[in-house]
């Protein structure tokens, strides 16, 4: 199948690297036009020329997903790049490893800026264009630590958790309102957060994996790609999870 996205304008929040940018690529050939934010100009923009000469339609936007001004600007330009708004990918995110006594109130409040808040601005910002649209849809990638424990990344957790929970209720909001929103929940996944690890720590995570691989970003993208197209039209309140067997059903 080709043109999954055809008609549709995202946008894909942290698309300069990683699992962002395989959405961005995907969602792109599969017809949408996608508006690349990141924080980072250069690999942001990296992704949108990749884009132009696949032959997809692509702007790029820096964006500060906890800032509430950052995102009207983002929702701004991209509408009138595009002329609508029917699509958003909340991606952004980010990680550290701190547990209960070693987290600081600057850390916590760092996560959770990015992880949760900025979530849930974004839904908040895409809102009204996405019930214009009357066919919106809203893809929040969580994490499966939003779904279960660990001994340290108490913020992540905390965040990720709130992740899972926000989609639910706001699915719940706009059931009847032409908007669906579903989660995805990424386990291990092949991302430059992996490159600082050593290989024997990356072995040591591979072989805990049921499946006995670590995940690539354009397997969590599909997932995304499915509950954005109009083949998930009954779709709402839905969890993905994208670990390889690690956190089964």
């Amino acid at each position: 199948m080709t043109g999954r996205l055809s008609g549709k304008t995202a946008i894909v929040t942290g698309a300069g690297s990683g699992i962002g940018a395989a959405h961005a690529r995907l969602f792109a050939r599969e017809g949408a036009k996608v508006a690349v934010t990141d924080i980072r100009e250069s690999v942001g923009n990296a992704v949108v020329q990749a884009i132009a000469a696949a032959g997809g339609e692509a702007i790029f936007l820096r964006h500060d997903v906890a800032s509430e001004d950052s995102w009207a600007e983002v929702v701004d330009r991209a509408v009138q790049a595009f002329g609508s708004l029917t699509t958003l990918v909340n991606n952004a995110g980010l990680n550290h490893m701190r547990g209960v006594e070693d987290e600081t109130v600057e850390g916590w409040n760092h996560i959770v800026s990015i992880d949760q808040m900025g979530t849930w601005l974004g839904m908040r910002a895409v809102m009204p264009h996405l019930r214009a649209s009357e066919n919106g849809a809203i893809v929040n990638i969580s994490s499966v630590l939003g779904m279960m424990g660990n001994v340290t990344c108490l913020s992540f957790h905390a965040a990720k958790g709130a992740v899972r929970m926000m989609s639910k209720a706001a699915a719940l909001e706009y059931a009847e309102r032409a908007v669906r929103i579903n989660s995805v929940y990424p386990g291990m996944i092949d991302t430059p957060q992996l490159d600082t690890m050593l290989p024997q720590e990356r072995e040591m995570i591979r072989t805990s994996i049921p499946m006995k691989r670590i995940g690539l970003p354009e397997e969590v993208a599909n997932c995304s790609l499915f509950l954005c197209s109009d083949e998930a039209s009954y779709v709402t309140g839905a969890e993905i999870i994208v670990d390889g067997g690690l956190r089964p059903g």
